[in-house]
């Protein structure tokens, strides 16, 4: 028997076999030598026809349950970090943006007695977060790749996840680059309207007013904006005027103060718009000048928290016009 078992593995030549050969053992061959499951009358009548030093025997605790160890492949300890700095990005940049949202007080600048820089330090962590997600789950990809060992899974939710996450930064990063570094947009460049200075209104802007941009800031809004213009509407001053209400509120934007405009003396509206994800309020006035039977638009938007406005300005009043034109056809 013991010479048909060694034939045999000579003979196919594989790492490893099983086959049923003996009753009530389970016979595993390779080219290390045999391995036995049995029970315990089998194992009693093996024994002494086989070498202990060749072969080992493991004995059937019940005739259907086989106590064996069984080694699991490790996991990846990359990948793993990977999936939890994605998880830990993802968090960050969620209290930054409920945070900077619903939390931020537009009178003291504070979001529940912190500072607003906080808000960046936690959304600079967030991609910090993201990038330790991305750079660990090209490392695990290769430690995978060359080892074998598990975590595909956790390596590719990390890196789907990081990417995921980093998109929108890349892409105000890509803006920042394209565009030059503007944070007050208007449509008349050589006399811009002006913000109202009423009490109410300077509680909605924080106590603060825009200066005028200075003649580069209009040379370079010029050069990268020479679509924004004013626009003419085919009606009487009373009738722009609430076709200019109507379009800031279809916009969603807060309407601060509001003065139809009087004979020949311009109406002015001034409205606060916040971004769409982090909710940063942009200080906007709109100034509605009759010109006989004609009403010329003007309309002025201000980033007042950061210096780059990446596009958004520009970007608010060409909406803001197609709506008004929109709204007047």
């Amino acid at each position: 028997m013991l010479g048909q078992l060694k034939g045999l593995e000579q003979s196919i030549g594989l790492r490893q076999v099983s086959a049923g050969i003996l009753p009530g053992c389970l016979v595993s061959l390779g080219v290390e030598g045999a391995r036995f499951a049995c029970n315990d009358d089998a194992a009693a009548r093996l024994m002494p026809a086989l070498s202990i030093k060749s072969f080992s025997v493991l004995f059937w605790e019940r005739p259907f349950g086989m106590r064996r160890r069984i080694v699991e492949e490790p996991y990846s300890a990359m990948a793993l970090w990977s999936r939890r700095f994605a998880l830990l990005a993802f968090l960050l940049a969620g209290l930054g943006i409920l945070a900077s949202r619903y939390g931020l007080d537009v009178r003291s600048f504070h979001i529940k007695g912190l500072d607003l820089r906080m808000v960046f330090v936690v959304l600079a962590a967030a991609v910090f977060s993201a990038c330790l997600a991305l750079i660990s789950s090209f490392i695990a990809m290769a430690i995978i790749w060359r080892t074998g060992r598990k975590g595909l899974g956790a390596m590719f939710a990390g890196f789907f996840l990081s990417l995921l996450l980093l998109a929108y930064p890349a892409y105000l990063a890509s803006l920042a680059w394209r565009l030059p570094a503007l944070s007050d947009i208007s449509t008349d460049l050589a006399d811009p309207p002006a913000f109202s200075m009423s009490a109410k209104a300077l509680a909605a802007r924080r106590q603060t007013t825009p200066a005028i941009p200075s003649e580069a800031e209009r040379q370079l809004q010029k050069s990268f904006y020479p679509e924004i213009e004013p626009v003419l509407l085919d009606s009487d001053a009373q009738a722009a005027y609430r076709s200019v209400r109507q379009a800031a509120a279809a916009m969603g934007w807060r309407i601060v103060e509001a003065v139809p405009p009087s004979g020949r003396n311009a109406g002015h509206i001034d409205a606060i718009a916040r971004g769409r994800i982090l909710g940063f309020p942009n200080d906007i006035t709109i100034r509605i000048q009759p010109l006989g039977a004609e009403t010329r638009i003007d309309m002025r938007s201000v980033s007042t928290l950061l210096p780059h406005d990446f596009g958004a300005n520009a970007r608010r009043i060409q909406q803001f016009m197609t709506t008004l034109q929109g709204d007047e056809e």
